[in-house]
């Protein structure tokens, strides 16, 4: 009876599970059942909307045989799902997916690896199908937490660990796949997905040992494969969510020092993502650098090496308005790690705490390298018309004496800060304007840029003289003819250097007619600071031949030649009683410079003048010549005789020689004189004051100390009035012939001057000349209204009394005429 009953029911179960039950064979091991299978395909075919109750049949059946750990039915099941999957592309197959998504979760969820395997390989094949139409209520955050969990897995097995990492990064592939694409599934993109996704990659790209596999079996390979997949495909909303957790895995994971995983890493990203989406990453590591302030100095450092890393790649394409808060906000790093360093200094004066405040010292001049090298490998990147702004912008950015300075404050760091800083921008704008080639000098050398430039440039410190006489030549040298003329010396052949030159346009002879004077101030101020080296006097040299090639017409020529007497006048007439060292390197350079420029304009007079006097020195003094001067054993006078005539450039002879048309050799007679502007004067008191209060050292008398002096002394020593009424006798002649004691009082008031422009508070200076400039302008309005008043004329002038107009007539006769207007 049992028997019976069986076999009448056998036939009424629905066909499509009777055709299930027919793919699993008896044994396990003789795998899928495959002309059943085919039978089912058909079926499946024909009657899709049966797909929904197969595809929930054969879930209970995985179920039932997962739990019974029966694996090798497993296996069946997801092979069959799979074929049918593959097969069935109609609307129906959405209730069917559901089935599967259940089944491959119920893998997922095991903890058998092969089974974790077999589930994501079936992940993987269906995230390549591409559906027709897209799903409403389709999910995918479990896959996401389950696939990142096994791309941190710890199985002992390092075989087996490796085998469930490179699973759980083809699911995650696969999720990518399966999201990115469908605008129905944006959520993907959302910080609670991309927190999993981007550190699981991160994860296995770090974590390296299996180095030596190769292609999809490599963890590491695989997940950089992946995370470059991943962003390629974000979208310009979707960028700070897929930044923002590389940024978290490497602050958890301690990755910045050393920084050789961080910087690969966004390597990576800056050429997998689209280049109109640079700007979003170099905005979120500068905010990650900002978090970072007042982190560790390697820490910091390792953030800016990343940025070099992203801006340079960047700067090849168009980043926007990026380029500013790159600089802006590199340049308050600099200013806060200088304030760190010598605060820290400042604060640490113990011995116990030497060897740290070193250490710390170390570590921040790690962090300003890293910032000047960023600053100035991204400026020297971009196209020259962005080159220009950002070297105004830096040069916005350096505190110079005289001017204000907005951006950085100079107070708390002191004079050591300062200067620090100066330095490092200076040095950043080296690398700014190299290689930079402007077509007009008044583009590369505007107003705003060249004045606080050289008002730096006559500082009483000789590096920054040197840093600014290199960024003068990067900006002027075109040709890159900088090369040939390094080193002062004498050029035997100038020829033989094949200079580069093209004749000087227009813009540039209007820049030198407005701005040389400025360039020539700098030399010839810069010429006579004690401090100038041997480097010193090879910058100058090749600052004036680089003018001389690139702008100089016949009367720049003219200009350079006043200028060069005028160096060696100034050497000779040692007012302010320079050193022997730096007059004879003045006589030194005046003899290179000549000697090139006498080559450049080829004309036989000069050059025999200037060979003969270069012929005389090398007999009687060498000492007058840049190769003898410099060396270490070069014997030195005690003072130059001014009485050797044939040692020196004569202004006669050279104006005699350079009687050719072209040459307006009347302008040779007018001895040049600098154009000392009150931004130098002011800026040198302030420099003067500051170090008179950090020592008081005897030094001598400074340019702005003779002009301050004379300023004074013309003004209190106009006679008025009264004095020149006063009766000559021979009490006054007798005070006249007596000296001894105005002597005294000259030496006391000049005294008193001195030190009034050294200690007087600069509201009292500025009051004081302010006080002068208004007088002056009450006896020009004085002046004027005597000199310009109108004419008596016949007809009568109106002059107004108690009210009322009267007319006052002048008779002709009585009325004065010139000379020339009677006849």
């Amino acid at each position: 009876m049992p028997t019976g009953v069986c076999g009448c029911c056998g036939p009424l179960r629905p066909r499509y599970k009777r055709l299930v039950d027919n793919i699993f064979p008896e044994d396990p091991k003789d795998g899928l059942v495959k002309s059943d299978m085919e039978k089912l395909t058909f079926y499946a075919v024909s009657a899709p909307e049966k797909l929904d109750r197969i595809g929930a049949y054969l879930a209970e059946r995985l179920s039932r045989d997962v739990v019974r750990h029966r694996y090798g039915y497993v296996v069946i099941a997801m092979e069959a799902l799979d074929q049918l999957l593959m097969a069935c592309h109609s609307q129906s197959i959405k209730p069917f997916v559901e089935s599967f998504l259940h089944m491959v979760a119920k893998l997922l969820e095991s903890r058998e690896p092969d089974l974790q395997v077999l589930g994501t390989n079936s992940f993987v094949k269906f995230a390549n199908i591409e559906e027709d139409t897209p799903s409403y209520h389709r999910r995918y955050d479990f896959f996401v937490s389950q696939f990142s969990a096994m791309c941190h897995s710890t199985h002992e097995d390092p075989e087996t660990r490796s085998r469930i990492r490179v699973a759980g990064i083809k699911g995650l592939q696969g999720v990518v796949r399966k999201t990115v694409n469908d605008e129905l599934q944006a959520i993907i993109w959302e910080p609670q997905h991309m927190d999993k996704l981007i550190p699981s990659m991160l994860f296995n790209m770090q974590d390296n040992e299996d180095s030596e596999r190769a292609g999809e079996e490599n963890p590491a390979s695989l997940a950089e494969s992946c995370f470059r997949e991943l962003l390629g495909r974000a979208a310009y909303g979707n960028m700070n969510n897929a930044v923002h957790p590389v940024l978290v895995h490497l602050d958890n994971h301690r990755l910045w020092d050393p920084n050789d995983f961080a910087v690969p890493c966004f390597r990576i990203i800056m050429y997998s993502i689209q280049a109109q989406h640079s700007h979003h990453v170099i905005q979120q590591v500068l905010s990650h650098l900002d978090t970072h302030s007042k982190n560790t100095p390697r820490v910091r450092a390792g953030i800016v090496q990343v940025l070099l890393e992203t801006v340079a790649i960047a700067a090849k394409g168009s980043i926007g308005p990026t380029v500013l808060e790159v600089f802006n906000t590199l340049l308050k790093h600099l200013r806060m790690s200088v304030d760190f360093e010598l605060g820290d200094g400042s604060r640490r004066n113990s011995a116990s705490s030497l060897s740290s405040t070193r250490t710390k010292e170390s570590e921040e001049r790690i962090v300003q390298n890293a910032i000047i090298q960023t600053i100035g490998f991204f400026g020297g990147n971009l196209p020259d018309y962005q080159r220009a702004e950002v070297m105004m912008f830096i040069m916005g950015k350096v505190p110079v004496y005289g001017t204000p300075c907005h951006t950085l404050d100079t107070v708390k760091i002191g004079h050591q800060g300062t200067k620090r800083i100066q330095t490092m921008l200076l040095s950043s704008l080296i690398m700014v304007t190299s290689e930079f080639k402007c077509k007009t000098m008044c583009a590369g050398l505007p107003m705003a840029f060249l004045e606080p430039l050289c008002s730096i440039s006559l500082m009483e410190d000789s590096e920054l003289r040197q840093l600014v006489l290199e960024i003068l030549h990067n900006i002027i040298d075109r040709h890159d003819n900088r090369a040939k003329l390094r080193g002062i010396r004498i050029i035997p052949n100038v020829a033989a250097l094949k200079i580069k030159r093209e004749k000087i346009s227009k813009q540039d002879v209007v820049f030198m007619k407005k701005h040389g004077q400025q360039l020539y101030r700098h030399i010839y101020l810069g010429c006579k600071e004690e401090d100038n080296v041997q480097k010193n006097f090879e910058l100058l040299f090749t600052a004036l031949a680089l003018i001389t090639i690139e702008l100089a017409n016949e009367e720049v020529m003219i200009d350079l030649m006043r200028l060069s007497i005028a160096l060696q006048d100034m050497a000779l007439a040692n007012e302010e009683n320079m050193p022997v060292l730096i007059r004879c390197g003045i006589m030194a350079l005046v003899a290179a410079y000549l000697n090139f420029l006498s080559q450049m304009i080829a004309n036989p007079p000069f050059c025999q003048h200037v060979s003969k006097v270069i012929e005389m020195r090398n007999l009687d003094a060498p000492y007058l010549l840049p190769e003898h001067v410099f060396r270490e054993k070069c014997v030195l006078p005690e003072s130059l005789d001014r009485d050797a005539v044939g040692l020196y450039f004569q202004t006669a002879d050279l104006a005699e020689a350079l009687s050719v048309p072209g040459y307006n050799v009347e302008r040779l007679a007018i001895p040049y004189i600098p154009q000392v502007t009150v931004l130098y004067i002011v800026g040198k008191i302030l420099h003067r004051c500051k170090q008179t209060s950090r020592d008081r050292l005897p030094r001598r008398k400074s340019f702005v100390d003779t002009i301050s002096l004379q300023v004074d002394i013309l003004s209190n020593s106009l006679p008025d009035q009264s004095q020149l009424a006063e009766e000559i006798t021979f009490e006054t002649l007798k005070k006249a012939i007596d000296t001894t004691g105005l002597e005294e009082q000259e030496r006391e008031r000049r005294r008193q001057v001195m030190e009034k422009f050294q200690k007087a508070p600069f509201e009292e200076i500025a009051a004081h000349c302010e006080s002068k400039a208004n007088m002056l302008h009450d006896r020009l309005a004085q002046i004027f209204e005597l000199t310009i008043r109108p004419p008596p004329s016949p007809s009568g002038t109106v002059t107004v009394t108690s009210g009322h107009a009267q007319y006052q007539s002048v008779p002709v006769y009585e009325m004065k005429f010139p000379d020339l207007c009677v006849y």
